[in-house]
């Protein structure tokens, strides 16, 4: 992860995430075709530290952690443990937070209670 380190640093140095940097990020993230726990918390970190998001990199984001998440179809009770430290992180989910947890629901073959719980509290 040096280069996802370096990449981060650079995307800071300026404080956006334009075309090009998302271009780099999705070859990093995907080379070996799977996003991993370690590459998730990577990119969550990223979106939290820039100052300004753009609309490109912001579809990149969600679109990513989706895919993590649902990785084998299913949200399992440990995905939405961590989907409820990242989304609420002692604070009300935003809209984009809502629609990604609305989306995960729709798409997932199956959910946990956990998730379920999830769900109903941020998006009810």
């Amino acid at each position: 992860m040096p280069q996802l380190r370096e990449l981060m640093d650079n995307l800071l140095a300026d404080g956006k995430v334009d075309g090009r940097e998302v271009e780099a990020l999705t070859g990093l993230l995907y080379a070996d075709g799977r996003i991993d726990r370690a590459e998730a918390e990577f990119l969550l970190q990223l979106h939290r530290r820039v100052e300004r998001g753009a609309p490109g990199f912001d579809r990149f984001f969600y679109a990513t952690i989706k895919r993590h998440v649902l990785t084998n179809g299913a949200i399992r009770a440990d995905e939405a443990a961590w989907l409820r430290r990242v989304i609420l992180a002692g604070r009300k989910a935003t809209d984009a937070e809502k629609k990604l947890l609305r989306e995960l629901k729709g798409e997932a073959a199956r959910t946990c209670p956990e998730f379920d719980a999830l769900i109903a509290e941020c998006v009810a």
